[in-house]
């Protein structure tokens, strides 16, 4: 299958999942209810939620439980997501007004609406996991969660946002970019692939493979999207370009040049598709990802 209509049908179905798991807002909780909805729902390629579909079926021999039942699974990685863009967009953090294409949810709500909104995502997806609580084996949920929790956490992305914030009006060097990038962008990306692997069932060598994989991809990505952010357009970007030098924030691009910097990215890319050799044809949607994240214009 080409990938992009694979993440095409991923969306679709990671959207009516999050529509059942997201009720539309009545009573106490509405604007709270709105507010997650709209952020939710604003758009987005659902990656995540396609590299954790892709993972499973590379190991289907190993699932518990029909594919359509880790949907929600799927659905609590992109509200993970969609969570750290919230709070990033904030004042205190990037202070943006767009994001795809549309106000931000502090823009549309407030910053305390917004927080809050943030907040419920991140703590709701713990509990849109548990859908598959009596579907596969406690262990391997409890192996999967674990990943997510450390990932999205002190262990990965909001360490990573940390060290972004330290590093703005720096000059961050090489191994400071490739530290902060595997925690704020490298970390979802692989808690998607990982928490799949750890569900159908992957040995430790498997894993480490997609590990290394998911660390490159990240790389690959969070480049892209720093040369994006100097030669996008923000009709496509949904957000406005040049927002890295308005908070003087270090990148490769700025380190090293656009045309050193993509050659960065293209060198991970080629490494994430290495590190998925010893997994044979199998992975075949999985090897997909890095030229996609390598070549993407939004």
């Amino acid at each position: 299958m080409a990938l992009k209509d694979f993440i095409a049908e991923v969306a679709i179905q990671t959207e009516a999942c999050l529509d059942k798991i997201l009720p539309l807002p009545q009573g106490p909780e509405t604007k709270l209810l709105e507010a997650m909805r709209y952020s939710v729902f604003a758009g987005g390629k659902r990656l995540r939620p396609a590299l954790f579909l892709a993972t499973l079926k590379a190991f289907p021999a190993g699932l518990e439980a029909q594919e359509s039942a880790y949907l929600p699974f799927a659905a609590a990685l992109e509200m993970i997501h969609t969570y750290s863009l919230i709070h990033d967009d904030l004042p205190a953090m990037d202070d943006d007004d767009l994001r795809r294409g549309r106000p931000t949810c502090h823009k549309a709500f407030d910053e305390a609406t917004a927080i809050l909104a943030g907040d419920a995502l991140l703590t709701h997806a713990f509990a849109a996991m548990m859908h598959l609580k009596k579907q596969v084996s406690p262990q391997r949920l409890l192996e999967a969660t674990e990943e997510v929790a450390l990932s999205a956490g002190l262990m990965g992305m909001v360490t990573g946002q940390m060290i972004d914030l330290a590093l703005s009006g720096q000059n961050a060097s090489a191994e400071d970019l490739h530290y902060m990038i595997q925690h704020k962008t490298s970390a979802l990306f692989s808690a998607s692939v990982i928490s799949a692997a750890h569900l159908a069932g992957a040995n430790q060598r498997e894993i480490k493979c997609l590990r290394t994989y998911s660390d490159y991809l990240g790389i690959s990505f969070q480049i892209a999207d720093d040369i994006l952010d100097v030669v996008g357009t923000q009709d496509k970007l949904g957000k406005p370009i040049g927002s890295d030098v308005k908070n003087s924030k270090s990148t490769f691009v700025s380190l090293l040049g656009r045309e050193e910097a993509r050659k960065l990215a293209w060198r991970a890319s080629e490494e994430a598709m290495l590190s998925l050799a010893p997994l044979g044809e199998r992975v075949e949607l999985l090897l997909q990802f890095p030229l996609l994240m390598f070549r993407r214009d939004h």
